[in-house]
């Protein structure tokens, strides 16, 4: 035998194992169970109902990003119309630590005994980085969550300004439609763009913090000007006479305000979630504002503009979406991008190439 033949290369293929099957063989596909796709009928059906489960459905469609569940969405919110408008929706913001879950549960709880049904739209901050949101609300709102009547619905930010969800005003509509007649926003805390949440409430709550130093430190001016009444929180122990002060010295800012078009005399007052204290005072000044302002016009005006807003928002948000789904928006995208990052042409440079290229 030759040394030719002797000789085994190290690179010879060895035979491999076989690998099982990447599905069950066994597994009978006619016995999963595939979710049900509703239809808009049904979904009405169930919301005038009171379903929750299929309110809670239908809102996870209307927030829907693909595009498949964009006509029924609409359609589902069309047939919803008729039977919203019919609730005082509540926008509630404060800075972080200032106990809003904590307020709203105690202010839910007695607004639920008054015989009133309560929607809570609670919003939690996406992250930018992963996306993601931890919509622990209903783990902060023990009693108010197993409420009959009551129901919360934590949805994420998303990239969405001024501390609400994408889709927090067609939401609105369903729950209203659901027989909610009072709507809680709870929004992510104050920043520079909560107009959003003052352009889709009737009465703009703003809760405050006392004994953290300059009670107004923090606040924009432009924010305390939308609230149409301020509540001092933690008003229990101690620190009753940091509120009283606060009381005070908010009162006074207030005073270098220009007064309300709809004539509303803005209250300021204090308020214990924990002991559930002065809660009740709260809810009548909200009931004294919407009796004021449905005598003098006001409510009703407020609401037409609310559908002016509805408008340009849609409008917007679907130009945006058309554009960047253009194949052909994406493609120069996608083309000019390294030339951005190299600096071989600005920014604005380049988003001016698109357009025109786009646009032509």
């Amino acid at each position: 035998m030759s040394s030719k033949e002797n000789f085994k290369s190290a690179l010879h293929v060895q035979e491999g194992i076989n690998e099982p099957d990447s599905i069950n063989p066994y597994l009978d596909f006619s016995k999963v169970k595939r979710k049900r796709v509703y239809t808009v009928e049904e979904y009405l059906k169930g919301i005038l109902a009171g379903d929750r489960v299929l309110l809670s459905q239908a809102i996870t469609l209307i927030e829907s990003s693909n595009p498949r569940h964009y006509a029924t969405a609409q359609a589902l919110i069309e047939a919803c119309l008729p039977y919203a408008n019919n609730s005082i929706r509540i926008g509630i913001t404060g800075v972080p630590g200032v106990g809003k879950s904590t307020f709203i549960e105690s202010f839910g709880k007695y607004v639920t005994t008054l015989g009133h049904k309560l929607a809570v739209l609670a919003i939690d901050p996406s992250s930018q980085r992963y996306k993601g949101s931890i919509l622990g609300d209903k783990t902060r709102m023990e009693a108010l969550s197993v409420d009959e009547n009551a129901y919360i619905r934590p949805s994420p930010s998303g990239a969405t300004l001024g501390g609400v969800a994408r889709k927090t005003r067609e939401t609105i509509i369903l729950c209203e439609a659901a027989g909610f007649d009072v709507i809680l926003i709870e929004t992510v805390g104050v920043g520079q763009s909560e107009t959003v949440v003052k352009s889709m409430v009737d009465f703009f709550l703003l809760l405050m913090l006392a004994g953290a130093g300059d009670e107004l430190q923090g606040i924009k001016r432009g924010i305390m000007e939308m609230a149409d009444a301020f509540v001092i929180t933690k008003a229990d122990g101690d620190n009753v006479p940091r509120t009283e002060v606060a009381k005070t010295q908010i009162q006074s800012a207030l005073h270098l305000f220009p007064p309300n078009e709809n004539g509303w005399i803005i209250p300021v007052t204090t308020c214990s979630a924990i002991e559930n204290k002065d809660i009740d005072k709260v809810w009548n000044i909200i009931e004294m504002f919407q009796k004021q302002t449905k005598e003098n016009g006001y409510f009703d005006l407020n609401r037409k503009e609310q559908w002016i807003n509805i408008f340009y928002e849609w409008l917007e948000n679907s130009l945006k979406e058309n554009f960047y789904s253009n194949p052909m928006v994406k493609a120069e995208i996608e083309k000019i991008l390294p030339s951005i990052h190299s600096g071989r042409i600005s920014p604005y440079q380049a988003g001016v190439k698109v357009l025109e290229k786009v646009l032509k």
